[in-house]
């Protein structure tokens, strides 16, 4: 599974290690992701969406619907 948020879009980037001597290493930044159940009650189900910290305060926010709708509108994912 890659290391994207469902809802907002979020992946990983890179950066650079930088050493005390200012020796720079790539190295890669990685987002706050979870696997989280939410239930949706218009469609009585559970679904599985893997969020960042970030994604889970929007759906907490907004709903899970609006928020699986905006991302679905922002191409984030296909279907729900």
């Amino acid at each position: 599974m890659s290391k994207v948020c469902q809802i907002t879009g979020k992946k990983s980037i890179t950066g650079n290690n930088v050493s005390h001597s200012h020796h720079k290493t790539k190295r890669r930044f990685y987002p706050n992701l979870f696997d989280k159940k939410f239930y949706i009650p218009e469609e009585d189900r559970w679904t599985t969406l893997r969020v960042s910290a970030a994604g889970i305060r929007i759906i907490n926010k907004v709903g899970v619907q609006e928020a699986l709708r905006r991302a679905k509108q922002n191409g984030f994912i296909s279907k729900y």
